[in-house]
């Protein structure tokens, strides 16, 4: 069942107001504290990191190249909530304010291809960079999920479940 180009927008859109909630239950010291399980990795800089992939997304200009590689680090988002919160709240308005033919304008991706910095250019479209973001997203949502879990917090068993996981257990996947 395919239907349209705008079904990419609300499941970013849910991806994102899954970050707000996941956020919401973490206090200030937890969204900033090292994991012990991912070393070097705390709750924000992973937030930071499926933000800077949507912004990346949402925000390139057709006429540029998306970049998902040159990140900034360090910012704000990775230690402070309410930073996040705003960068969300933001990326959430100017997700919603895309129109049919912002999700389809012909778009390059530049990707790194391998650790020595080789790149390749890639024809794409917004919409399937969107639909990049959000998959990259439940990705990170599942490391999330465990970080969440060294802070004996319980989320939605959906958080960090990719769709199609979700879709196979529930029994409504087709053969």
């Amino acid at each position: 069942m395919v239907m349209s180009v705008f079904n990419v927008v609300h499941a970013g859109d849910a991806i994102l107001e899954q970050l707000v909630g996941y956020i919401g239950c973490l206090s200030d010291e937890q969204y900033a504290q090292t994991s012990r399980i991912f070393k070097a990795g705390t709750a924000g800089k992973h937030i930071r990191h499926t933000l800077d992939h949507f912004r990346a997304s949402i925000m390139t200009q057709p006429s540029d190249k998306i970049d998902y590689d040159h990140r900034q680090r360090g910012v704000d988002v990775e230690s402070n909530r309410d930073s996040a919160l705003q960068e969300i709240a933001a990326l959430r308005s100017a997700l919603t304010e895309l129109t049919e033919d912002d999700l389809t304008v012909a778009m390059t991706a530049q990707v790194m291809c391998s650790g020595d910095g080789q790149c390749a250019d890639l024809g794409t479209t917004r919409a399937r960079e969107i639909f990049f973001a959000l998959h990259h997203a439940i990705h990170h949502n599942a490391i999330l999920k465990a970080i969440a879990g060294e802070h004996d917090l319980e989320l939605d068993p959906c958080f960090g479940t990719a769709p199609s996981t979700i879709n196979y257990e529930s029994g409504l996947a087709s053969s």
